[in-house]
């Protein structure tokens, strides 16, 4: 017999030997017809998968993340049959399941797969599906996996064989396709109801720009047509709000080969939007106790080793420069420079907690595949800031910069997140963590305490961590219901040792103290890109980079114009004059489509009493205003957002 214990603390013996499925049977009918896979302590499984020993156990469905992965991944398979009985000779890559869906890999070889091609393979695929084939798991000795795929002639699969190791390869069939696959899948074919191809695109095997680009095509799955068709307009919605259509629209940032992929140029929008969030950083962490400081953007090769970065983070920095005998590195992070600025003082446990804040800029080479607009990019500026405390100040310190995250959470109309809390894999020490298992277990129940007693809402996601501490990234979800990873927010007790940090505590004995890194508003690149999307380019008045347009009828109004203006800019009011030679509609109509919150129309009656003719974006006129009122009106408007 074995022992099943259930999320609900719940435990039932059964039969050595039984599996998912039934086990989800025998809890519901309708659970053994939802169920997609199990996890098993920690792993996914099928659900056809036999367990022997006692475990903890949880039923996966649609409605979990793991059990939507299961079911992509499965879909992957699925379009790779299809793939495969449409395109004779095509060669695999690797299939994943990720966000919203599934991609793979392709080396179409001969055949060439283009955009057109997508509804006939969806086709093929629906009819794949509505057979019902069972995903079947199979143990396979490395010598038969590499016979297996010399003979497909598929160089792909063999390459991935070399990093595996015999006893722990698997296959996969359904229908007439074989894969190399770890799993875990769902039962069948049966339960993929609903199928959209997106898109086709280009991607470097393994992500190395040196191998060859294959073709990668995007799809997603589901198993109502209902969901598919509300994914679909939600999609629509999306398009409409890439902050990479709107960011070129409304002026915002631009990219150049001459410049380099990944290293974004701010135009003078961008510019606005970016000193209006530095601006609240600054006066928010003013408000809090922090100390702004300043670092350089290379430091010498020494630093990164003693931080740790070099060995653990090196694939992710730009190549060393080389200057009399001496390696300079591109900042990646700024923590070690933060360090240096505690150690250069000597402190005492009055200075402490210190909090040294930077909106500082760093370097990472992110593979020339993995960039994609402001979310993934080379350069980024940094809502920085590292606090140093005693053990006894952690508590109060995290769970001040949780109450920071609420803030802006509230200013920015945030609804919907959830704090993703990353901890080690034991496993790993010394490899992916560093070792120091007590540290480790000691921090990440400090850490996890903070979060149940300040009650918000939490996952816990294993072998996820910083390489010096757990970390917590936070994930928060746009007005369409997309998800971001916005900021982090993690704890260090490996770098205060490493750079010999310490303070002289009551007893003038030296202590070193905790680090606590944390990015509330994340880098100006993903935040901005984030915001795009989120406000759907009509930004709060606030941030607007252009918040008043001002609309002539004539040319024979612009002295007044002129003069109202210098008016609103001496009001800190951003404005700016439309004194082209077009109808004004045509205007109204062009300040529209620019999102601009508020429009002034300056005709013959306006600029004889000296009055404003107001119309809001989106709401229409809202009558005539003193240009005293309707600074007023702005000024109330914007700190009504802000608070």
């Amino acid at each position: 017999m074995i022992t099943a214990r259930f999320p609900d603390g719940r435990e039932q013996q059964y039969e050595s030997g039984i599996t998912g499925q039934e086990i989800a049977q025998k809890i519901s009918q309708r659970l053994g017809k939802e169920a997609l896979a199990i996890k098993v302590d920690e792993e996914v499984w099928d659900l056809s998968r036999p367990i022997t020993k006692d475990a903890g156990i949880r039923i996966l469905t649609w409605e979990d993340e793991e059990g939507k992965k299961a079911f992509w991944h499965s879909s992957a398979h699925l379009m790779a049959e299809a793939l495969e009985a449409s395109f004779p000779g095509i060669k695999f890559g690797i299939g994943p399941p990720v966000d919203k869906g599934f991609y793979y890999d392709v080396d179409p070889g001969q055949n060439e797969i283009t955009p057109d091609k997508l509804e006939d393979i969806e086709k093929k695929m629906i009819e794949l599906a509505r057979q019902g084939n069972k995903y079947i798991r199979t143990d396979v000795s490395k010598a038969d996996a590499i016979k297996y795929f010399t003979e497909k002639g598929d160089e792909y699969k063999l390459e991935l064989l070399e990093d595996l190791n015999d006893g722990q390869i698997t296959f996969y069939q359904q229908g007439n396709f074989v894969d190399l696959c770890r799993g875990p899948h769902i039962p069948d074919t049966g339960f993929i109801k609903a199928i959209k191809l997106t898109s086709i695109a280009g991607a470097y095997w393994r992500g190395n720009e040196d191998n060859k680009q294959l073709t990668r095509i995007y799809g997603v799955t589901f198993p109502k047509q209902k969901d598919l068709e509300e994914y679909l307009v939600m999609l629509e919605e999306a398009k409409r709000r890439d902050h990479r259509k709107l960011g070129k629209e409304m002026e915002i940032f631009t990219f150049s080969d001459d410049v380099g992929s990944g290293l974004p140029l701010w135009l003078p929008n961008g510019g606005i939007i970016i000193e209006e969030l530095e601006a609240l950083a600054k006066r928010t962490e003013r408000e809090a106790g922090y100390h702004r400081v300043r670092t350089p953007h290379i430091a010498k090769e020494n630093l990164y080793l003693t931080s740790g970065h070099l060995p653990y983070y090196e694939d992710s920095m730009f190549p060393a420069m080389e200057m009399e005998n001496t390696k300079y590195y591109l900042k990646s992070m700024n923590c070690p420079h933060h360090h240096k600025i505690f150690d250069a003082v000597p402190r005492s446990y009055k200075d402490l907690p210190l909090r040294l804040a930077e909106y500082g800029t760093c370097y990472r080479y992110e593979k020339s595949g993995e960039l994609f607009g402001l979310m993934r990019v080379r350069s980024l500026q940094m809502n920085d800031a590292h606090i140093y405390c005693s053990r006894e100040q952690f508590e109060q310190e995290f769970r001040a910069v949780n109450d920071m995250y609420l803030k802006y959470f509230k200013i920015f109309n945030i609804e919907k997140y959830v704090m993703r809390f990353s901890t080690h894999d034991p496993a790993k020490l010394g490899q992916k963590y560093v070792d120091a298992p007590e540290l480790w277990l000691k921090t990440e129940d400090m850490v996890r305490k903070v979060l149940i007693s300040s009650g918000i809402p939490y996952i816990e996601v294993a072998d996820e961590a910083a390489f010096y501490g757990p970390k917590i990234d936070v994930q928060v979800w746009s007005a369409i219901g997309r998800e971001f990873t916005l900021a982090t927010n993690q704890v260090d007790f490996v770098q205060p040792t490493r750079f010999k940090l310490t303070y002289r505590n009551e007893n003038n004995e030296p202590e070193t103290p905790i680090c606590i890194h944390r990015a509330p508003l994340g880098t100006h690149e993903r935040f901005i890109g984030f915001l795009i999307e989120h406000y759907a380019g009509e930004f709060p008045i606030w941030l607007a980079p252009q918040q008043v347009s001002i609309l002539l009828i004539s040319d024979k109004y612009a002295n007044y114009a002129e003069k109202l203006g210098k008016l609103l800019n001496n009001a800190e009011i951003r404005a700016s004059i439309d004194n082209r030679n077009e109808k004004i509609g045509k205007k109204i109509r062009d300040a529209e489509l620019k999102k601009t919150p508020y429009m002034l129309i300056i005709g013959e009656k306006e600029a004889g009493e000296e009055m404003l003719s107001v119309r809001r974006h989106k709401q229409g006129d809202l009558g005539s205003m003193s240009v005293e009122q309707f600074i007023a009106h702005v000024k109330e408007e914007i700190n009504r957002t802000l608070n």
